[in-house]
């Protein structure tokens, strides 16, 4: 049972120098990039699903949080906010590098996720416009970033590190939990359960996902890595998982009701995804 604990600590510990470079180079391309691509979702219009999900495939601190304030003040589409949600990748793209994943798998993932939310966007405003016709509210826009503790203006070197110890923190505890599991049920077991179930994995994947904060990628990236789940049941619970994004729509957006059908659409959307990925047999 100790080879666990120290299983546990020994790989955590190997992802620090990567999770840190990572973060490090994330920050700045965000601190540079930051104001441009608030402005460019702005002014997107009709196309905004696909500038939304385009923007939404770059991790950047508190993105979903701002498309999601944008939304809350009707300055975007609710089709551009899903096409973001379903498009970022929260904490599975820095997870990818510092396990030295390849290349190609990211960028078939982050391509598949793309293209799901781009034409998932894409519809529902269509549909929208078809009943509203194309009528628009206006509310103030309010920033909640350092209100949801993104911690995106301390600096580029403080932000990264932020960053770079509460996730290692999530990967220690997680793998942990996951070392644990394998050691009193078995992989073999697990993995079984998980993989044979082409619509129960996707299912439990996107309840994971709605998980309103960077452990349930983590967890869900976690346990792709560890060939618990497959690429599919892992899209599903991905593509559902939004960061903090959910929780302050929650906060924001006028309407209990509304922010529950959002939530139940982003849902259905990222399982029915997998369902369908799994049962054409992706392979990655």
């Amino acid at each position: 049972m100790l080879e666990v604990f120290e299983d546990a600590i020994i790989d955590s510990v190997k992802l620090l120098p990567f999770l840190f470079i990572t973060y490090l180079i994330m920050e700045y391309i965000e601190h540079k990039t930051k104001d441009k691509t608030k402005e460019t979702i702005k002014k997107s219009g009709k196309i905004g699903p696909l500038v939304g999900g385009i923007l939404g495939i770059v991790p950047q601190c508190g993105f979903s949080v701002s498309a999601t304030n944008l939304y809350a003040a009707r300055v975007i589409t609710l089709g551009t906010l899903i096409a973001v949600y379903l498009s970022t990748s929260d904490e599975m793209l820095p997870i990818f590098i510092s396990e030295g994943v390849e290349i190609g798998v990211i960028t078939k993932i982050l391509g598949i996720k793309l293209v799901i939310g781009i034409v998932a966007g894409f519809a529902i405003d269509f549909v929208i416009r078809l009943k509203n016709k194309g009528k628009v509210e206006e509310e103030k826009i309010i920033d909640l970033c350092e209100k949801e503790h993104c911690h995106c203006e301390h600096g580029i070197l403080k932000s990264s590190l932020k960053h770079t110890i509460n996730i290692f923190l999530f990967i220690l505890v997680i793998t942990l939990i996951i070392n644990i599991a394998i050691y009193f049920i078995g992989e073999e077991t697990i993995a079984g359960f998980m993989k044979n179930q082409p619509i129960l994995g996707p299912v439990i994947a996107g309840l994971i996902g709605l998980i309103p904060n960077c452990a349930s990628s983590v967890l869900i990236t976690q346990m792709y890595l560890e060939n618990m789940i497959t690429a599919s049941t892992m899209i599903a619970g991905l593509l559902v998982g939004a960061g903090v994004g959910l929780a302050v729509l929650f906060r924001t957006n006028k309407g209990i009701k509304e922010n529950i059908k959002i939530t139940a659409l982003l849902y259905a959307i990222g399982v029915f995804s997998g369902i369908v990925l799994q049962l054409i047999g992706l392979q990655i």
